[in-house]
């Protein structure tokens, strides 16, 4: 009867509602009236629920550096990536088709364009570049200003799909667009701002790229460069023509040198950014620079927002910064077109670009071998690699890219296993080349490696990666792993090549581990040998050893 069952053993049996069968079978075995049942069900489950909703509250992050340091700001999804891309498109795209292919621009074409050496000095003088060409292709910016430019966007070949699989095909791990840049345009449907691709070019590229990257297994990410706004349409201002309707774009006045946003610029920046993660649930958010710039309440207030987010999404995000945006301890640390020249922790990233950020006629780009050496070298040293795409203005991706890319690729299906999921060896390489310096735009410095030049990685501590960066001749030599210098203090059990079967002839002595090039290589740019060890071994104390302690 009811009176015999003990309420505790009951709740024991229903700790959830996942095993139904289980319940229905030891309630009819007990004669439990269903309505008692169902109300202890209810109260069990509410509980648990509750318990959960508690878990999680305590979990929250709050405004405060104390609170945010207590996340995992590089989890291991993100440390084993290794390689994302991200892309540069938007109206600008579009600004310098027709331009002369040897005549320097600068990129910020949005402010660089109202630089006429009169109203908006400049260095020289003289009007920069880009007022020359924005005026000879469109008109006196003046009258056709960076409004103008938005108002042509035409991303007719823009095809999400066709994105993805290229950004599979590079081996890329995450992936997404440059939601907004410095000229305050959204790449998605947005809602807060009217200067929108959805409004001006039809489309929501964030929404397509997030459905075809996720398809893939990528993770998704979005890039966002408006904290810069507030300087970059300065000139626009200073040139004038800019109409007090428009100023939603343009910023409200101020001066060329002001760096001093006004409150209804923190309240446009937070409202864009803060949409975009409540439809997009980005994987990872990269900011550019001057983010530093703006008030400590505004970025406490973007990472609690984000990594509550990622609790309630149930995923581990990532926020990536330049400059002293935000400290080591709570977000990603990025190099603009460089690295450390040494390894670093915690784990960081490099973004960079093959040629221009946006679209150039005749573009040049970086070689694969230069991409390939430069990503081995980052991951060689605990950072990743975030490369940029710069599309045609229509959206259609330039073949020199996709085939750069897909040559990265190629690398990557030969040579993965030494990229991906692992971490930094006891050191990080060898050889002659080096970069003279660390930091940003380090990039600068033509670097060409040689078959001397060695990166190590490691997969565990049996297991790790000689990564020579040119094409050897005779024999490969390690210098660190000879016999007369303490790297290496375990037995080697076996060598083998990435992407061949060939045996590995080697020796090790006193001019470090001497590999003898295999006949055939399976890869045309930097060739991964795999190193099997024994493990470190002690002995124990104890028996003999210490049979004469009284």
């Amino acid at each position: 009867m009811l009176d015999t069952i003990k309420l505790g053993d009951l709740s024991n049996s229903i700790s959830s509602f996942d095993n139904v069968p289980t319940i229905i079978q030891f309630l009819n075995m007990k004669k439990v009236k269903l309505t008692l049942v169902l109300a202890l069900m209810f109260t069990i489950g509410y509980g648990q629920q509750s318990n959960k909703i508690e878990d999680n509250k305590s979990q929250m992050f709050e405004e405060s550096w104390q609170s945010l340091e207590k996340v995992n700001a590089s989890p291991n999804w993100f440390q084993d990536a290794k390689f994302g891309i991200y892309a540069h498109w938007g109206p600008v795209s579009s600004a310098f088709e027709g331009s002369d292919p040897d005549t320097f621009y600068a990129g910020w074409h949005g402010m660089k364009m109202y630089e006429d050496g009169k109203k908006v000095p400049t260095k020289s003088g003289k009007p920069t570049s880009n007022f020359v060409h924005h005026s000879k292709k469109y008109g006196n910016p003046k009258k056709y200003g960076y409004k103008y430019i938005i108002e042509q966007f035409d991303p007719s070949a823009f095809d999400a799909k066709q994105w993805a699989e290229l950004f599979v095909k590079s081996g890329a791990k995450f992936a997404g667009p440059v939601a907004m840049h410095h000229d305050n345009f959204a790449m998605w449907d947005s809602k807060s701002t009217r200067w929108n691709s959805k409004n001006y070019g039809g489309i929501d590229p964030s929404a397509e790229l997030k459905k075809e990257i996720e398809a893939t297994g990528l993770k998704f990410m979005a890039s966002f460069h408006h904290a810069f706004t507030w300087q970059y349409y300065a000139p626009a201002h200073k040139h004038g023509g800019v109409a007090p309707e428009d100023y939603d774009l343009y910023t409200n006045p101020h001066e060329l040198n002001s760096e001093t946003p006004d409150d209804q610029f923190y309240a446009d920046w937070w409202a864009k950014l803060k949409e975009y993660i409540d439809v997009y649930q980005p994987d990872l958010i990269w900011f550019d620079w001057w983010l530093e710039n703006m008030n400590e309440e505004t970025r406490l207030k973007f990472l609690a927002y984000y990594y509550n987010k990622g609790l309630e999404w149930n995923k581990e995000v990532v926020v990536s910064y330049k400059e002293s945006t935000f400290p080591e301890t709570v977000a990603i640390k990025d190099y603009e077109r460089g690295r450390p020249n040494q390894p670093k922790s915690p784990t960081w990233l490099t973004d960079t670009s093959p040629g221009a950020w946006f679209y150039r006629p005749n573009a040049k780009f970086k070689t694969p071998n230069e991409l390939v050496d430069i990503l081995v070298d980052i991951v060689s040293k605990n950072g990743l690699m975030l490369l940029n795409v710069p599309p045609n203005p229509d959206g259609s991706i330039p073949q020199e890219m996709q085939d750069l890319l897909i040559n990265m690729g190629e690398w990557l299906a030969i040579n993965g296993d030494a990229i991906y999921a692992t971490r930094p060896w006891t050191i990080f390489g060898e050889g002659p080349t080096r970069l003279p310096e660390g930091g940003h735009k380090v990039e600068k410095f033509k670097i060409e490696y040689k078959s001397t030049d060695i990166r190590f990685t490691k997969k565990s501590d049996k297991e790790f990666y000689i990564i020579v960066l040119d094409t050897p001749t005779n024999e490969i030599i390690v210098k660190s792993l000879s016999t007369e210098i303490g790297v290496l203090n375990s037995k080697i059990k076996n060598i083998t090549l990435l992407g061949s079967n060939e045996k590995i002839n080697w020796v090790k002595d006193d001019r470090g581990l001497v590999i003898k090039t295999p006949s055939k290589l399976p890869s045309n740019y930097a060739h991964a040998f795999k190193v099997v060890l024994e493990g470190y071994k002690e002995n124990n104390i104890g028996g003999n050893i210490d049979a004469h302690v009284d």
